[in-house]
């Protein structure tokens, strides 16, 4: 099969969207996003987003056929990993993806005007992920059964076939690449809802033009990520696209590969491409992100935070964890943000060294953090206590083994 040299092989980029379909529902994505970002109290919103971040890997890792587990994401967090070699790689590909997020969030705190559609940026995010894996996991093997080396944040120089879609030439890779970043490059886009579409067809064509020997995946996913902050839809880091691709997995597959197909007939759009699979493609990843804003929205609907809290405290109290004013400070640190450690006496209701010790139970659970001995407290979310103040956050499976843990 003769491989495509240039760029225009790949158009449509942005469907036609002739019923207005793709736009309504940018502008559900727009106005519910930020409505979920005005939930919280800027610190717990930072402390939810950072249970985000371990969620987002896991169905990361999820969707590339890697079950891990998110204790052992956390541990890997902190440099513990398995004897396991099977499970320490695992851990090493969570933590790398993590630790690119990160630095992509650091990034936009410092350059708002970053050009993320750029080959340069789609690069550092290849060479990034792939710096903080062990040498031994860059290679991949090829359809023939030969071992090829996959260089960090370098473009393929060979050829590639996913599935029943050939990538373009390798040779034309930096042309196709340019007429990636002419098309998507949001300050290029004078209208809002036509970034948000922009961001979902991206999506799909960073995956046809499969620019990596290996890789791809994590980079769109991670690209995608950084589209939806520059677009600041991402609620401040409430929400995860990759959940809601990892638990629709088999429609994603599908609307991938349909969005791989040439036009039908001359009504499909001018494009070699699809016209009417690319916009399918757009509205099911819209779809797709609006649903897991919405979920996250139910769950951390304030009421419902409140009640989880008493319950989980309910429980504990039980096993001789915690007292029974322990509700109070979690929930009034939850609404606020963060506690003077004076306040305490006040909440519990308790004489000062009562109310200390109520205060350091829950800092030894690390439900409580602090910079120093002395300073204020805020909320934190163990990895084993997740189930319980954010259930079906994981599958259910993963949640009943977090619940188990909490009691240990």
């Amino acid at each position: 099969m003769e491989l495509y040299e240039l760029p225009s092989a790949m158009e449509p980029m942005i469907p036609t969207d002739q019923k207005g379909i793709l736009t309504e529902r940018a502008v559900e994505l727009i106005r519910k996003s930020a409505a979920l970002s005005s939930l919280l109290h800027p610190i717990t919103r930072g402390a939810v987003s950072q249970i985000i971040k371990p969620m987002n890997s896991y169905y990361s890792n999820l969707i590339e056929g890697h079950n891990t587990h998110p204790i052992d994401i956390e541990r890997a967090m902190n440099h513990d990993y398995s004897q396991d070699p099977g499970k320490r790689i695992l851990q090493l590909e969570s933590k790398a993806h993590i630790e690119v997020q990160e630095k992509i969030e650091k990034i936009f705190k410092e350059d708002v005007t970053v050009h993320i559609c750029s080959i340069d940026f789609l690069c550092w995010i290849h060479k990034e992920f792939y710096a903080e894996l062990p040498v031994d996991l860059r290679f991949v093997k090829t359809k023939e059964g030969k071992l090829s080396e996959v260089f960090p944040g370098e473009l393929r120089t060979t050829e590639v076939e996913v599935g029943k879609h050939i990538g373009p030439a390798s040779k034309s890779l930096h042309l196709f690449l340019e007429r990636f970043e002419h098309a998507y490059r949001p300050d290029k886009i004078t209208n809002a809802t036509n970034r948000i579409i922009a961001a979902a067809a991206s999506h799909h064509r960073l995956a046809w033009i499969h620019p990596f020997l290996d890789g791809n995946g994590r980079v769109m996913r991670l690209f995608t990520h950084a589209y939806m902050m520059k677009e600041q839809l991402d609620g401040d880091g409430l929400w995860s696209i990759s959940r809601g691709l990892s638990k629709r997995q088999k429609e994603y597959r599908a609307a991938l590969h349909n969005a791989d197909l040439q036009r039908n007939n001359n009504y499909d759009g001018r494009g070699n491409l699809s016209n009417s699979r690319l916009e399918e493609f757009c509205l099911f990843f819209l779809d797709t992100a609006i649903d897991q804003v919405e979920f996250m929205q139910q769950l951390l609907d304030l009421d419902k935070i409140q009640l989880r809290i008493k319950r989980f405290i309910d429980l504990q109290i039980v096993h001789g964890n915690f007292k029974e004013e322990s509700k109070n400070i979690l929930i009034e640190v939850f609404l606020k943000g963060q506690l003077l450690r004076k306040e305490m006496e006040r909440i519990t209701g308790k004489s000062e060294n009562t109310a200390r010790k109520i205060m350091k139970e829950l800092i030894d659970h690390k439900l409580l953090v602090s910079d120093d001995s002395t300073g204020p407290v805020r909320i934190n979310f163990p990895i084993n206590y997740v189930g319980y103040f954010f259930p079906k956050l994981y599958p259910e499976t993963i949640e009943a083994t977090l619940n188990n843990e909490a009691f240990d």
